[in-house]
């Protein structure tokens, strides 16, 4: 790893990647960033755009550049967006063949260059792809983080805390599972200031057919933006940045990303939405809820669902 500063390299420049950047200069991450492209000039054009910061920005940073995949070998951490755009009315799991394939080109050249730190993974399916990054480059699967249901998360506690009135850093409540139309709403672990949500049951603040729309809005939310925008990167920018700040902070803070299971929650082989305990090395351990009967069976559906989908992933790699 870099050992003068903390470093960052980028791996696809376009709205996701670049909101990333955009978030994380802007909470002084890193002291050093790169940007990589199969396009240069989209790397070039946005090291032109986010180096105008330099002068202005409270907390600054030392460089950022358009470089190559040798800038990886002593980078902390790298960060995977590239993949072609989810297209309106189309699943994550429908551009597996097209982005397992970019993806296996990805990990190809980052293995290439030595690069000895931590991959964060954003590019969609997330989970599949992230298995695809993990089986060509053969790299630790501590080491390989990917974004898995942060997100998801982050969109399910902001709904929650607009059904109840209170603001959303009060809320733990997860999705976990498939970054997608599997995800599983954890309710059984849901609390509004410590408070379980089975009180709020309870007292009729809120019924389980108000969660069960709040958990359909949160995982269709994609599907709302990219109709209305064409695309989402604001919120995943954001938790990438959270994500990498929870890496070069060593900070073992829990969050909900994309772990390998092996054997967790009577699963094991694939990347999935998990919380997990991460570090300076990667995410460190799973965190196994004891989910309600309901729920288990859920996420073992969209641990199925997942697997078929890598078969897929697979043959496209081949």
């Amino acid at each position: 790893m870099n050992r003068k500063g903390h470093k960052v390299v980028l791996v696809g420049c376009g709205a996701v990647g670049t909101s990333f950047m955009y978030a994380s200069i802007n909470q002084a991450i890193a002291s050093e960033y790169v940007l990589i492209d199969v396009f240069k000039d989209a790397a070039d054009g946005n090291q032109l755009d986010l180096a105008d910061t330099l002068a202005v920005l409270p907390n600054s940073f030392s460089s950022i550049k358009s470089g190559d995949y040798s800038d990886c070998k002593d980078a902390d951490v790298v960060v995977i967006t590239a993949g072609r755009p989810q297209k309106p009315g189309e699943t994550r799991l429908d551009m597996v063949a097209d982005n397992a394939k970019i993806m296996k080109g990805i990990a190809l050249e980052i293995k290439k260059s030595g690069f000895k730190g931590v991959t964060v993974i954003a590019s969609n399916p997330v989970d599949v792809l992230t298995k695809v990054y993990e089986e060509i480059t053969k790299f630790d699967p501590k080491s390989i983080i990917g974004s898995g249901t942060t997100l998801d998360s982050a969109r399910l506690r902001r709904l929650l805390a607009e059904k109840l009135n209170v603001h959303p850093a009060s809320v733990n409540a997860y999705l976990m599972g498939e970054h997608g139309d599997s995800s599983v709403a954890c309710w059984s672990q849901a609390t509004v200031m410590g408070k379980p949500i089975a009180e709020y049951i309870a007292e009729g603040k809120v019924n389980q057919k108000e969660l069960d729309q709040i958990r359909e809005d949160a995982v269709h939310m994609a599907y709302k933006i990219i109709e209305k925008k064409r695309a989402t990167f604001y919120g995943i920018g954001v938790c990438l940045a959270r994500i990498v700040q929870a890496v070069l902070n060593n900070e073992r803070a829990s969050l909900m990303i994309g772990a390998l299971l092996n054997g967790e929650y009577g699963n094991k082989g694939l990347y999935t939405g998990v919380p997990a305990i991460v570090g300076a090395n990667g995410w460190e351990s799973i965190i196994e809820w004891k989910l309600s009967d309901l729920e288990k069976t859920q996420f073992d559906d969209s641990f199925v669902k997942l697997a078929e989908v890598y078969k897929a992933a697979e043959k496209a790699i081949k």
